[in-house]
């Protein structure tokens, strides 16, 4: 009789350290962003400060390659948010393999349209170029090997009828690598997709003379996604640049996963949007991001985490 009422308070208390275990489990939201001179990154350090705040949450930060790798680490479930751009999320998505997507991503859901990029293309003046076409023969670095801004890359540089055949030479490196080759006069010009205003490009327009060369409407015109739309990088963005200069901007999305708890999904949703003002205070780029665009042309489904409190605002039936 005695066994048996020990046993029975063994497994009692077992079953209440096993609960107690299992309340106390900590909820992990890692933030997968870009190289740390790019905007994806000072943006995520912000959202990872504000998600530290959702009760038994521990936020961490990620530095990555980009849309491409943050997409498929989403998919093998390591990470609970992301930045992507708007045309790698639709290839993540149809599985374009010449895109970085061996299979398609059916994991991978939606949580807000944020800010767009901008496809910013700068030459040193001693390089000459000024024009696309002057591209022609120049040495240029286009992103890490199919990251998103290499993508986009390929997309603007077919639909001007150029291809890497046309370059002289061509890097596959990312932001902060390609400004300091441009710097020791070895490489003539970079693009780069970002929010306007990246460390990157002001560092070097800051110690060059630059060339921000433009992206003619026509152009944008001939690109074969609806992802890209023809933007404006507005004159004094950087130094040495007096004139609006024409581009591309494509829509970045914040992109979690399914196995992420509706209720995280939430409150990550709800934290962002509660917090715009802090959030541009990270980047300037965040200025951009708002509320009533947030559910805008996604390419994939929405969380219902973020479906939810969409709703609540009015913005989906």
């Amino acid at each position: 009789m005695r066994l048996t009422k020990r046993l029975s308070l063994f497994a009692a208390a077992a079953a209440i350290t096993a609960s107690t275990a299992a309340y106390a489990a900590p909820t992990f939201i890692n933030v997968l962003t870009g190289g740390t001179s790019g905007v994806y990154y000072p943006i995520g350090v912000a959202l990872s400060q504000l998600y530290g705040s959702i009760d038994g949450a521990r936020a961490s930060v990620q530095a990555t390659k980009a849309s491409v790798e943050n997409l498929n680490l989403l998919q093998a479930g390591r990470g609970e948010l992301a930045f992507a751009l708007g045309d790698s999320v639709e290839d993540a998505w149809n599985g374009v393999e010449d895109a970085g997507f061996k299979t398609p991503l059916k994991k991978i859901r939606a949580i807000a349209g944020t800010y767009p990029n901008y496809i910013q293309i700068v030459a040193s003046k001693e390089s000459g170029i000024k024009t696309l076409e002057d591209l022609k023969g120049k040495r240029i670095s286009v992103g890490a090997p199919k990251s998103g801004t290499e993508l986009n890359a390929r997309a603007i540089f077919e639909a001007a009828g150029l291809s890497y055949k046309d370059m002289g030479r061509v890097e596959f490196m990312p932001y902060a690598e390609s400004v300091e080759l441009i710097k020791n006069r070895q490489l003539d010009a970079t693009l780069q997709s970002s929010g306007l205003g990246m460390a990157a490009i002001r560092d070097l327009a800051s110690m060059v003379p630059l060339n921000f060369v433009a992206v003619p409407a026509e152009v944008v015109a001939n690109i074969k996604s609806d992802a890209y739309q023809a933007g404006v990088i507005p004159a004094g963005t950087y130094d040495g640049q007096d004139e609006d200069v024409p581009t591309v901007a494509i829509t970045n999305i914040l992109v979690s996963h399914e196995g992420v708890s509706d209720d995280v999904a939430y409150q990550m949703t709800k934290l962002m949007f509660d917090n715009l003002p802090r959030l541009a205070t990270s980047h300037s780029a965040a200025q951009d991001i708002k509320l009533e665009h947030a559910t805008a042309n996604l390419p994939i489904p929405l969380h219902p985490g973020a479906e939810r409190f969409y709703k609540e605002q009015g913005l989906i039936q």
